[in-house]
């Protein structure tokens, strides 16, 4: 972890003053923010938050860049109105995030999949998760296999995570200045894929810190601008080629 009194290093870089393009909706028993293409289409991303949950302007913009690019684009509440707040006391972030298991969402993934389908009329879908949105994303992509394409963003794992089950193309970005997520972590994943994987993968891991895809404003630093541009257009690129 990156430190005791701030375990997860999301809260890096800046929060965009960013009101978003879309609308608030209600999806049975959980919020989401949608926003859907100038043109019609039948292609869907669902978009899911890290630990600060669907209301964060960052991720907003993200989807409203997904939707730029021809996506309906719906990031749900995954949190159900539980998401962390910046001013919470972080020694007890671990007792938090037990609460909060990423890889339980099911309920609320067929509920969103449900609305995609019946609401916005989305028939080729794909999913992209940041951190622990991350880690939902590896999970959902060993799961349902209407998900067409994820991309997963430095999401935490872990030596004994069954990870190479994937039914579907998936591409993992991390980090390599990343103090949360270990590199030798990365280079694990990496082999049980290439090991036991039977779909394309790809992962990556430039030379950035924790959060850099959502989490810092372009021109943060100047130096850091090719980084942030290249991996929202690897996100954009992967989902073209799959879905």
């Amino acid at each position: 972890m990156a430190n005791e009194s701030r375990p997860c290093p999301c809260g890096i870089g800046d929060r965009f003053d960013y009101g978003g393009r879309g609308q608030e909706v209600q999806v049975e028993h959980i919020k989401a923010y949608v926003c859907k293409p100038p043109a019609s289409t039948d292609k869907a991303v669902i978009v899911i938050h890290d630990i600060f949950g669907w209301q964060l302007p960052n991720t907003r913009y993200m989807a409203d860049m997904l939707a730029a690019n021809g996506y309906i684009a719906i990031y749900p509440d995954f949190f159900a109105g539980r998401e962390a707040k910046p001013s919470d006391d972080w020694s007890k972030f671990d007792d938090w995030l037990k609460t909060r298991d990423a890889r339980k969402i099911n309920k609320e993934a067929d509920a969103v999949l449900k609305y995609l389908k019946e609401q916005c009329g989305a028939k080729k879908l794909g999913v992209i998760g940041f951190c622990w949105g991350g880690i939902a994303v590896h999970h959902l992509m060993m799961t349902y296999p209407e998900l067409k394409a994820g991309v997963s963003l430095y999401g935490l794992i872990k030596d004994s995570d069954d990870v190479s089950n994937l039914l579907n193309p998936t591409f993992f970005i991390f980090a390599e200045k990343d103090d949360f997520i270990p590199l030798h972590q990365v280079t694990l994943l990496e082999q049980k894929l290439k090991k036991d994987c039977k779909v394309n993968f790809e992962v990556k891991i430039p030379r950035q810190t924790h959060g850099f895809v959502h989490c810092r404003r372009e021109d943060i630093n100047p130096q850091d601008k090719p980084y942030i541009e290249e991996g929202r257009k690897d996100m954009i690129n992967w989902l073209n080629k799959y879905i």
